[in-house]
């Protein structure tokens, strides 16, 4: 394929896609974030928690366990990893209670799926990362203290 049918095919291609998502024709289903709205207005961790699971009642577990560093010296890089060991694990989410907005991140786990989730999260100082997790039989949560030398979000 010479280099001018490969540009033009492209340009034809992305201008095709570009009108199928701003006609509505094209949805991207899977990218779209699915949080509940009040989430993202969310001051502090009980409120988001609250948002997240519709105020239902959320229980402590050791079955959960979070992977972290208890001191890091850059809150705008923190390495976490989430394992849950309950059974039908759906959903884990990751908060932090130091963030503007404490909601972090949101996994659907699939049923043929280890319940295991690794990412980098900011922290805007020293707290709390609390890990909720959702099952068939309702929502529970751990947390671990996580002291930040130099804070990430302002």
């Amino acid at each position: 394929m010479n280099r001018r049918l490969f540009l033009v095919s492209s340009s034809c291609v992305a201008a095709q896609v570009s009108l199928g998502l701003t006609t509505g024709l094209l949805v991207p289903s899977r990218v779209v974030a699915q949080w509940p709205v009040d989430t993202f207005y969310a001051s502090n961790l009980d409120d988001a928690v609250a948002a997240l699971t519709g105020n239902a009642a959320v229980e402590m577990s050791s079955r959960i366990e979070i992977q972290a560093n208890t001191i890091t010296e850059d809150g705008a890089n923190v390495p976490v990893a989430v394992q849950s060991h309950l059974p039908n694990t759906r959903t884990i989410i990751i908060l932090s209670e130091r963030n503007t907005n404490p909601a972090v991140a949101r996994y659907r786990i699939g049923p043929t799926l280890e319940p295991y989730v690794s990412t980098r999260i900011k922290m805007g100082g020293s707290g709390h990362v609390v890990a909720l997790v959702e099952t068939d039989k309702g929502f529970f949560s751990a947390n671990k203290k996580i002291q930040v030398t130099a804070g990430g979000c302002g």
